[in-house]
């Protein structure tokens, strides 16, 4: 079951935990480690599920990186073509995970947009509650039970999110000093 809870302070005490452990690992590496997702804005109801990106020069030599991964305790699920670009992993492997972390190329695309999209909705308190109402109502009609109804779920939030993204990028976000690692 996909469950929407109310904010809690403890997600940003588990993502400072978590960044540690993938800056142990990883070292200088990693250029950014950044609490992403719904659990990164204050307030915000969410799946309780700490989101990290991980930003590195390169995703190569990507047999090291999933090694690495690995041996924290995160499986890899790969997304296809895209995950060439932004690697996906969740911890624990099984269903329902506690964390997931993306790994991508600093100043990327994928990195700009994730950062942005956290930051307009850090910034814009009603949009904020426009994208809980939504994913409440979507969790409602999908289980989580299964990859691929996790995966609708996610698609069918597409439209908010591609137009939030949008307007944030229009708003000029985000800035390169917004970072929480």
């Amino acid at each position: 079951m996909i469950e929407i809870i109310p904010y809690r302070l403890e997600w940003q005490r588990a993502f400072a935990e978590e960044a540690k452990l993938l800056r142990q690992q990883f070292g200088d590496r990693a250029i950014r480690i950044d609490h992403v997702g719904s659990t990164s804005v204050p307030g915000l109801a969410a799946k309780p599920v700490i989101d990290i990106q991980v930003s590195f020069a390169s995703l190569e030599p990507r047999a090291t990186l999933l090694a690495e991964m690995a041996a924290l305790g995160y499986l890899h699920v790969d997304l296809g073509e895209f995950d060439q670009v932004y690697p996906f992993f969740t911890k624990p492997g099984i269903w329902p995970s506690t964390h997931h972390v993306h790994l991508c190329v600093a100043g990327s695309q994928e990195e700009c947009h994730h950062l942005a999209f956290r930051e307009y909705l850090r910034l814009h308190s009603d949009v904020a509650a426009d994208y809980a109402q939504l994913k409440s109502a979507l969790a409602a009609v999908h289980d989580g039970e299964t990859l691929e109804s996790q995966e609708r779920y996610s698609l069918a939030k597409s439209e908010f999110v591609t137009k939030t993204l949008a307007e944030a990028l229009r708003f000029g976000l985000p800035t390169p000093s917004q970072s929480d690692g």
